[in-house]
């Protein structure tokens, strides 16, 4: 029977099978024993409605920073870490909202680590979690204790960290605390910082070669210290080369301001050299050329400067030339008076007594507002 099947199955190689090649099975196939299994598909946007507590608007616009996620095991590991930590659902929501990356992080590397850390210190779990959604790394537990201590409250604290998240991770002896310091001795304070835009803050973090460079500009352009101005030049300028610093200088020069104007433009708005040079020459060309303002009077309130062109100075001015040449204003306004009026107000002073007698006015101008007139 040996001899028969050996015959059998030489005859089996040596001559084509007469089976169609549809029939055929590739010989890899069938030693293969690995069944390939297609991976359970998940909507990332699905599980921040449901799961996290986020709105769909929320988890719409969320869901595009967790893109590379393969799967939700570590989002869902982290979730229930939270969840048993005692984190509410509507902070688990808002800490996902503003880091949705705090899903991927580890439970046993960082989040674990992180909460034992922080609760050592009398933080809460919703404190830890709002903490977490803005900085995991770098001396938490130091940088917390030091900004606590030198602004008085765990909320102030946390408003600054929230414009600056490197406040919780920077050097404190190489980088923060030198940085205090110095501008202290320029008569600035942590509240003054604390209380100003998000550049300020950046105050505290900045390489102490910078900060010092950027101080020694601001007194070269006549702010001095201890001015109230004096915090608020240093945060729009110390983030500005001192070429780009030379060029917004010289184009203001070329618009028709004197060195005393300048330095009063300086003083009064330092935010103003902070702005592109598109905007500055737009809208001092537009004061000057429409408003016929003069460079003095310009200097005298640089705000002007800064405001909107499309959405406040031409649509307010438009609106008031209509009502002046109908003779409706009355009395002359100042302009500045007319241009620092809150919208509110403006609406009530110059828009809603004339809607009667001039149907669409209210339209026309609210268009031109959104830059559609």
């Amino acid at each position: 029977m040996i001899r028969h099947l050996r015959t059998r199955v030489l005859s089996l190689l040596r001559f084509p099978s007469h089976l169609p090649a549809a029939h055929l099975v590739p010989l890899h196939c069938l030693l293969s024993t690995t069944v390939s299994i297609s991976p359970k598909p998940f909507s990332v946007k699905d599980f921040l409605v449901t799961d996290c507590g986020l709105t769909r608007e929320q988890a719409l616009k969320t869901s595009k920073r967790l893109s590379y996620l393969t799967s939700l095991s570590r989002p869902a590991a982290t979730l229930a870490f939270l969840s048993a930590r005692g984190v509410p659902r509507s902070d688990i929501a808002a800490a996902v909202a503003a880091d949705p990356r705090i899903l991927s992080a580890s439970v046993d590397r960082v989040l674990a680590p992180r909460f034992a850390e922080l609760t050592e210190i009398g933080l809460s779990p919703s404190q830890i979690v709002d903490i977490l959604s803005i900085r995991r790394t770098g001396s938490l537990r130091g940088n917390l204790l030091f900004w606590i201590q030198t602004l008085g409250t765990y909320q102030k604290m946390l408003r600054l960290a929230k414009s600056n998240c490197d406040l919780l991770s920077a050097n404190l002896e190489k980088v923060i605390k030198p940085n205090l310091d110095t501008l202290r001795e320029c008569g600035v304070s942590a509240f003054d910082i604390a209380g100003g835009s998000m550049y300020s803050t950046r105050l505290f973090t900045v390489k102490h070669e910078v900060l010092m460079g950027a101080i020694a500009r601001v007194e070269e352009l006549g702010v001095e210290r201890g001015s109230s101005m004096f915090h608020r030049a240093l945060a729009a300028l110390s983030f500005l080369s001192k070429d780009i610093l030379h060029g917004k200088i010289q184009l203001l020069r070329k618009l028709g301001f004197s060195q005393d104007e300048l330095v009063m433009i300086v003083k009064k708005a330092p935010q103003v050299l902070a702005l592109s040079e598109k905007k500055i020459q737009r809208a001092v060309e537009f004061l000057m050329r429409d408003v016929s303002l003069q460079a003095p009077y310009i200097a005298q309130r640089p705000v002007l400067i800064m405001y909107s062109l499309e959405k406040r100075l031409m649509p307010r001015h438009s609106l008031l030339e209509v009502l002046r040449q109908k003779g409706l204003l009355g009395v002359e306004w100042d302009y500045y008076t007319t241009a620092a009026l809150a919208e509110r107000k403006f609406v009530q002073k110059f828009v809603d007594p004339y809607k009667s007698s001039f149907p669409g006015l209210a339209d026309d101008y609210a268009s031109a507002c959104l830059g559609k007139a």
